[in-house]
């Protein structure tokens, strides 16, 4: 229903398409990367919109706007070959209008409201859609009332996206099934679940369930889009939730550490502000069953660009990033991050933050694979990115490592990862000034008389009684001098 192609319009399709990952698999396994999150790129035959992928119309087949069934086999096949996996988009919590199904419902309770949508199609939109109430929290809340359950769980999210009913075990089954299906058929390293708290969650628990008992190795992330440690926690496997719910989800999103990072470097610093995010935002592990499999992201295609929400401040975004990367975390950093994208335009539009990358298309006069009519900016970003990815899959202090961390004093918050191969050290600093940190706080990290290498600027330095931070940025320690 969308077949045409306008790269001046930010909501229209573009022409990107599986070969052209394929083509570029080595720019993005170079920079440091062990896996890629395509979004959706199943077949998603809606009159408008289509492009961002949500809403499936047909979840067994790939679009043929970004190519077909041995593209996308291939795309898995070349990963693998370079050692990365490919983790699927996936959701189970609605479809797209358009789908195949919603022509000829096969039961009278397939999707959510279906009655309301039965007797409106003919003339429906927005205004005769029974919309989700978002209201998350039902799910955990013990005062929660039935009416605000059903509304958050049943409801659609938009009206071209038909909400599914998981409670129906012929939709359970299939949803399940199909999940298996791509799994086995392409290969699957992951996947990436998304709206994760919207369907049934007791339908959710059995579907990863059914996925982890055929796949014990595999892994599932899920979008919990919550700011509140508590709500990332319940949806863990293994949190010691009060109504005994256990989700089989190995890893949840991490946005409440995402914006801790955020609000951290973008704070002026005091008791209560600034760099103290990052260290209570930590403190609050102790709520996560697994911490380290638990995902991070500096931004991702829903939120403004890491550069665009620390303001344009590079020296900020290469702090981010470096704490992103060094805490127990597992990190996934969203395309264009490594050349400084942004969204400054038109901060927060989901067209925007979704824009073509540079030398992608014949023609661009810009072409980041090549550095070609990149800023010296960019070009040090990328090098940067570089650097910082490829120590991290190689440290296994960051792996699997003991996290020790100490309060922010005097505008520097020091986060170390320890085992007995390695100990990495991450300074970041604040000042614009020159400060001298004593390093005798630390002696708890069995640090002195060590050698440690600097991995942002290659020197090496000898841990002692001070270290002088000459100017505001990162400061990233290895032990590890190879």
């Amino acid at each position: 229903k969308q077949t045409g192609i306008d790269r001046n319009h930010d909501y229209k399709r573009h022409g990107g398409d599986i070969k052209g990952i394929i083509n570029h698999i080595d720019y993005i396994h170079d920079l440091g990367y062990t896996a890629i999150w395509p979004c959706p790129l199943l077949i998603n035959d809606m009159p408008e919109g289509s492009y961002h992928g949500y809403a499936i119309t047909d979840l067994y087949n790939v679009d043929p706007r970004f190519g077909d069934l041995e593209d996308y086999l291939n795309l898995s096949s070349s990963l693998k070959e370079k050692g990365m996996k490919l983790i699927m988009d996936q959701v189970a919590n609605h479809c797209g209008l358009e789908h195949w199904w919603m022509k000829d419902l096969p039961f009278d309770d397939w999707v959510n409201f279906q009655e309301n949508y039965e007797n409106n199609k003919a003339d429906w939109n927005w205004e005769r859609t029974k919309f989700s109430n978002h209201r998350r929290t039902t799910n955990q809340d013990i005062y929660a009332s039935e009416i605000d359950k059903k509304g958050m769980t049943d409801g659609w999210f938009v009206d071209a996206m038909p909400d599914l009913n998981q409670r129906n075990p012929f939709m359970a089954k299939y949803l399940i099934q199909n999940s298996i299906w791509w799994i086995e058929t392409a290969k699957l390293g992951g996947i990436r679940q998304d709206t994760y708290p919207y369907p049934d969650k007791e339908f959710m628990s059995n579907w990863a369930g059914a996925i982890m008992k055929e796949y014990p190795d595999f892994n599932i992330v899920g979008e919990e889009w919550s700011y509140n440690p508590l709500l990332i926690a319940y949806w863990q496997e293994g949190a010691k939730n009060i109504d005994g719910y256990d989700s089989n989800l190995k890893s949840t999103m991490d946005f409440a550490m995402q914006q801790n990072v955020v609000d951290a470097l973008n704070e002026e610093e005091s008791w209560d502000k600034g760099l103290v995010k990052i260290y209570e935002g930590l403190a609050n592990d102790f709520a996560y069953a697994n911490p380290k499999s638990i995902m991070v992201f500096p931004d991702n295609h829903d939120k403004s660009r890491i550069f665009t929400q620390l303001k344009g401040d590079i020296t900020n975004t290469k702090m981010a990033l470096a704490a992103y990367a060094v805490m127990p975390r597992i990190l996934q950093v969203y395309y264009g991050t490594e050349i400084l994208m942004d969204d400054f335009d038109k901060p927060g539009d989901h067209g925007l933050i979704r824009t073509d990358f540079p030398g992608g298309w014949e023609g661009d006069e810009v072409n980041a694979f090549t550095g070609e009519g990149l800023s010296d900016d960019q070009k040090d970003m990328q090098e940067y990115m570089k650097s910082l990815l490829n120590f991290r899959k190689a440290s296994t202090a960051i792996h699997s490592g003991k996290t020790v961390h100490f309060a922010p004093d005097n505008g520097t918050y020091v986060l170390t990862r320890m085992n007995d191969d390695e100990t990495v050290v991450l300074i970041l600093n604040k000042n614009e000034d020159p400060i001298t940190l004593d390093l005798k706080r630390f002696a708890e990290i069995q640090l002195k008389g060590k050698s440690l290498k600097n991995i942002v600027t290659g020197e090496s330095l000898s841990w002692r009684d001070k270290i002088k931070l000459e100017e505001k940025g990162v400061t990233l320690l290895t032990t590890n001098l190879n």
